[in-house]
């Protein structure tokens, strides 16, 4: 591609490079520059790619991308932000994928994974479509399923995607909105037919430092879409609509919405409400239980009718609807207790979750969870007061400490627990902690593993060890059964 095509639309602010000049390809990362390359020097949180552009210019790079100039003998385009270019000349070099597939994003802090699962099965099961599928718990094309590291990838590889998944004949695609994508431009370029707001409670405000920019950050999808369904129950729901550039249909239980939730019933199997829109209403049976399924259902549920299908069809889909790896994941037991794995790892998700399970449990609700290292460290003692004031056991554990002393992060946890007289038991190694609520369960009991949900791993320092609560369950139950 010509340098001129890539650069279309992109804000240069000088350009010392022949507009015909081919490139071959794009690298923001000087160790995965090949020859002929557009190397894009990011000023990242941990380095700045500017420092890197010798080593580009050694592999063979054709053009720099920079916000300065750089030192090195070598064509250069200097640009605004870099960031932003990157995604542009992504989409560029990609033939925009995205116009070409219809797009719905779903931002929020929590019910993210669920709802773009849910909506895949919807427009699969209702509109025969191929639906493509980008989040937390990994990226599908069809039913191909493919790992991934971070909620929304970077925008080189965003596009690339979306190029993969418009060639294996995508019509939809829908995916998950990080906060950090929107900040951090990995979308910019995209339209999306439809945008979605879950809700909005403390998470990542060691990037954002407040509640209003975390909120801005989420806002900041609204102005790329066509359509908006917004969680009018939802305190920040305003906020958004009020940053809304599109015609926004809002759901709720509470408020006075345009799509309605009565009649809740709520079982250790699922939920099960009635659906009001237009005057006209549909029973809605989900099975994924929580008050929270009642929330992403009419989320899902919006998305349907603002993409053209009838109330019914929603309904129905849902009924049909499996449940999302780790998000409220019954795992199987030996005895007369249950084992659920669930993502909580938000102060609101982990209070949902257990008031949820509240409602459902005849024994004892044991709530076994930890915090992230290297992350929001408010939040900790907030998460321990929340465990002891909804669960009647708590065990506090470890959860992806990376390069904190995990004993400092418990700490931070049982700080929030300090007048609770709700009894715990404080057990660093993950692995350790389960064998222990396992063994000392109760009849009846429902055992929260809350934090890790999908992932299969634990990071320690800057390495990643695998380490699947599946797993570690299954082998503790075999070596209980080897003992009896």
């Amino acid at each position: 591609m010509k340098l001129a095509d890539l650069l279309r639309d992109v804000k240069t602010l000088e350009i010392h490079a022949p507009a015909a000049l081919e490139i071959a390809g794009i690298a923001y990362d000087s160790r995965a520059v090949t020859p002929g390359a557009a190397f894009v020097a990011i000023r990242g949180f941990e380095s700045d790619g500017h420092r890197y552009i010798p080593q580009a210019v050694g592999k063979g790079a054709a053009c720099v991308i920079c916000e300065e100039a750089p030192a090195a003998d070598i064509p250069y385009v200097i640009v605004e932000d870099s960031r932003l270019a990157l995604a542009e000349m992504s989409r560029n070099f990609f033939h925009d994928p995205g116009a070409e597939m219809t797009l719905i994003g779903v931002t929020g802090t929590n019910g993210k994974t669920t709802t773009t699962y849910l909506v895949k099965h919807l427009l699969e099961q209702k509109k025969g479509a191929t639906v493509g599928l980008i989040g937390t718990n990994g990226n599908m094309i069809g039913s191909e399923f493919l790992h991934t590291e971070r909620t929304t990838p970077e925008s080189y590889e965003l596009q690339k995607l979306l190029r993969e998944m418009a060639e294996a004949g995508c019509t939809h695609v829908v995916m998950e909105v990080s906060s950090h994508s929107l900040v951090l431009h990995r979308v910019a370029g995209l339209r999306f037919a439809v945008g979605i707001f879950t809700n909005l409670t403390q998470d990542h405000l060691d990037f954002h430092g407040t509640m209003e920019e975390y909120a801005r950050a989420k806002s900041l999808l609204f102005p790329m879409c066509d359509r908006a369904v917004i969680n009018l129950d939802d305190e920040w729901s305003a906020f958004m609509l009020e940053r809304c550039k599109c015609p926004a249909l809002t759901f709720a239980e509470r408020e006075n919405a345009g799509l309605m939730a009565s009649g809740i019933e709520l079982s250790a199997s699922g939920v099960e409400f009635t659906a009001g829109f237009n005057g006209v209403s549909e029973r809605v049976k989900l099975g994924i239980p929580g008050l929270f399924s009642v929330y992403n259902a009419l989320g899902v549920i919006g998305t349907g009718l603002s993409l053209g299908l009838d109330l019914h069809d929603c309904a129905d889909s849902l009924a049909s609807a499996k449940g999302v790896k780790g998000r409220v994941e019954v795992v199987q037991t030996d005895g007369d207790y249950t084992i659920l794995i669930d993502y909580a790892h938000t102060p609101d998700a982990l209070e949902n979750v257990l008031k949820s399970m509240r409602r459902v449990t005849r024994g004892r609700l044991v709530a076994l969870f930890g915090c992230g290292g290297d992350r929001d460290r408010t939040k900790r003692p907030i998460m321990g007061r929340i465990a002891a004031d909804n669960a009647d056991f708590v065990v506090v554990t470890s959860d992806n400490p990376r390069t904190e002393n995990p004993e400092a992060i418990i700490a931070d946890i049982l700080a929030g627990m300090e007048h609770s007289e709700t009894p715990r038991e404080v057990i660093t190694d993950r692995p350790s902690a389960i064998e222990w609520a396992i063994e000392h369960h109760l009849p009846g009991d429902v055992i929260v593993l809350a934090g890790k949900g999908h992932e299969d791993y634990q990071i320690v320092g800057h390495e990643k060890h695998h380490m699947d609560e599946r797993e570690i369950v299954a082998d503790i139950l075999e070596k209980r059964k080897r003992d009896r």
